[in-house]
């Protein structure tokens, strides 16, 4: 199959001769972790057939958040995190995106745009919410970050994910309309002025495009998919997605990579040839910079509002899902690495298939590039 580590592994190293100066570390160590991962670069284990002597080797991942190969595994340990903190209640998603103006000073400035993008969009839809005309209470939002289109554009955006209700003043759980969040207009008018507002407070130097502040700002909400376990499934989904998976890679030379891409627009998958260059410098794009929280939890979901989240899941569950404890996360988050850990030790041997392949070496992790 191929993969992304093919490309890098091709034009990586010309792609760092020529922009390495001045890339981002965090781009650098994107190239590295992804064309080596799962390779001897960073360790593994040795099992030997104890019939035929048959030498396998099992490499560990890069664990890079950006690795299209590494996202399984995450994705299973955020649902065990997750699992506990349902609500047995309709549930919206939204999405607020950037009018295109303002995505070169973002670009410009990620550490800084990136934050006050969720927190002008969860801020906007919590003010909002909180109306009686609407919802009426203090809600709860997973906001998650992407930054890319279909063919790895740059779109900053973030997704919201919010229970249908909220807690009121008095403590009361208040439900909201079956197929009705709130409005998206005003939404969009108070998200662009929280949002601007922020931008001018933490970049009073750089200059706000002056057609951003009358044209209209697009909000998107509807209900989404209903039932505990299948909305845990939707949301992961969205959490542990990165900007382009190895199954839509069609076609990898030295110099060009085809891939498929889906038109929205025509509801149809198509395919495009980039240069590898190219290819490389658009996926790099959505790699965040070091410390960027690409998930962030507000209102009823923040962590510190355990309790009132604990006692919210009893006022509306019919089967509450007891939260984790931390013991309990950590087992459950370890527990399919130990069962493929016993199960390759009494794997049969690829080659004779009579004999069991047993462990016989571990090899260390190579030191990393600054």
């Amino acid at each position: 199959m191929l993969e992304v580590a093919d490309v890098l592994r091709h034009a990586g190293d010309q792609y760092l001769r020529k922009f390495g100066r001045s890339m981002l570390p965090s781009h650098r160590r994107a190239i590295h972790d992804i064309r080596h991962c799962r390779t001897i670069v960073f360790g593994g284990h040795v099992y030997r057939c104890d019939r035929c002597a048959h030498r396998q080797y099992a490499y560990h991942s890069c664990k890079n958040r950006s690795c299209p190969k590494c996202q399984g595994d995450d994705t299973e340990r955020w649902l065990a995190q997750r699992r506990g903190e349902l609500l047995d209640v309709p549930y919206f998603h939204l999405v607020f995106t950037l009018p295109k103006e303002l995505r070169p000073i973002v670009r410009r400035h990620q550490k800084t745009l990136y934050g006050v993008l969720m927190k002008a969009a969860a801020r906007s839809l919590m003010k909002l919410a909180n109306d009686p005309r609407y919802v009426g209470g203090r809600i709860g939002i997973l906001a998650v970050l992407h930054t890319w289109t279909t063919t790895m554009g740059y779109h900053p955006h973030a997704h919201l994910l919010v229970p249908g209700g909220g807690v009121s003043k008095d403590g009361f759980w208040v439900a909201a309309r079956k197929d009705f969040l709130v409005p998206v207009i005003p939404l969009a008018r108070i998200f662009r002025g929280m949002f601007l507002e922020e931008f001018r407070k933490r970049l009073p130097h750089e200059q706000i495009p002056n057609t951003v502040w009358s044209k209209p700002w697009v909000v998107y909400c509807k209900p989404t998919i209903q039932g505990a376990e299948k909305v845990l499934q939707y949301l992961a989904r969205y959490v542990h997605r990165v900007a382009f998976s190895n199954s839509r890679l069609v076609h990898v030379s030295k110099d060009r990579v085809t891939f498929r891409y889906q038109d929205r627009r025509q509801q149809k998958w198509k395919t495009m040839t980039l240069a590898a260059e190219e290819f490389i410098r658009r996926f790099l794009q959505h790699v965040l910079p070091r410390h960027t929280h690409k998930v962030r939890y507000y209102g009823i979901w923040h962590p510190s509002q355990r309790a009132l989240l604990r006692r919210v899941q009893l006022a509306t569950m019919r089967n509450p899902i007891p939260i984790a404890t931390q013991d309990e996360v950590a087992v459950e988050s370890i527990a399919p690495v130990l069962e493929e850990a016993r199960h390759q030790d009494q794997r049969p041997c690829p080659r004779c298939a009579d004999g069991t392949l047993h462990l016989v070496q571990t090899v260390a992790r190579q030191r990393a590039p600054p």
